[in-house]
């Protein structure tokens, strides 16, 4: 029988990248980096053998998609940002047999999921960075789930609890990662440059971000699902938090119980909201 054995909500900003490269901005994002690589420790340490990775950079119009791949390998740059992501090669081995579970459960919840073997099919930066921190050995086994733009939260909640179904019925260890922002609003173009390592775009956003990390810290869940649809579309959630709804369908939405434990402190990214928070599984 599978089991969850971590959960967290990750960040993958390009700007880790830049902070590994020699100049002025090198090691800004050394508490974040340690945080992702804290995260693929305890995923190692509990024997994780697959990472589930919700990606929002991985969008999709209509229907739920899973990279159910054998293997993913290829060379990544970044269309939006390849001056900070460029020539990234990535190797790991994909997990068809827990993507065919996935959609099998999920068609049981009238949800409508593909599993896709197609060699041309590639990761995107979503999961490449996060496995960059997290599974630098590649020992472990990578599926990427695509974030639907056009699909309602209670959808992705119901997606979110096919996978935990899914993994129960599996022979997996599996590390659930919900990869994306809080809070999205991008700095406009005139804006790049330093503010954006240093700025969140909208103060509303950024109050918004601390009052859902101080809910998270006092496990009052309830509350967070409960405003959830309208954080993701007034605070301009990254694939409109598809990952964050995910997530939380997968640990029992407003039934989970489990503690948050924060890995970094809350930084701006290009004007948009981030953090890495472990949620802790029994």
């Amino acid at each position: 029988m599978g089991e969850i054995v971590l959960a967290a909500k990750v960040t993958h900003v390009p700007s880790l990248l830049i902070s590994e490269r020699e100049g002025p901005l090198a090691g800004r994002r050394a508490d974040a980096i340690a945080a992702l690589k804290e995260i693929g420790r305890r995923a190692h340490e509990r024997h994780a053998d697959t990472f589930l990775i919700f990606d929002t950079h991985w969008l999709s119009n209509f229907g739920f998609h899973l990279n159910a791949n054998e293997r993913h390998v290829g060379v990544y740059t970044s269309h939006e940002a390849p001056h900070m992501i460029q020539d990234l090669a990535y190797d790991y081995s994909g997990d068809p047999e827990l993507a065919d579970l996935i959609a099998g459960e999920a068609s049981r919840l009238d949800l409508e999921v593909r599993a896709h073997r197609v060699r041309s099919l590639p990761l995107e930066y979503g999961s490449i960075v996060p496995m960059r921190y997290m599974n630098a050995t590649r020992d472990a086994r990578v599926l990427p789930a695509a974030s639907p733009l056009f699909a309602t939260i209670e959808e992705n909640r119901r997606f979110g609890e096919a996978c935990g179904r899914a993994i129960a019925r599996s022979e997996r260890k599996v590390a659930v990662l919900a990869s994306g922002s809080l809070s999205h609003k991008v700095c406009s173009n005139r804006d790049t440059g330093d503010a954006q390592w240093d700025l969140v775009s909208s103060e509303f956003n950024r109050q918004m971000d601390l009052r859902v990390l101080e809910l998270w810290g006092a496990g009052r869940y309830r509350e967070f699902v409960g405003m959830l649809p309208e954080y993701a579309t007034k605070c301009s959630g990254e694939a409109l938090m598809a990952d964050t709804a995910m997530l939380f369908g997968l640990l029992g939405w407003d039934s989970y119980r489990g503690k948050a434990e924060q890995l970094c402190e809350y930084f701006p990214s290009s004007g948009t909201g981030q953090v890495s928070v472990e949620f802790h599984v029994s």
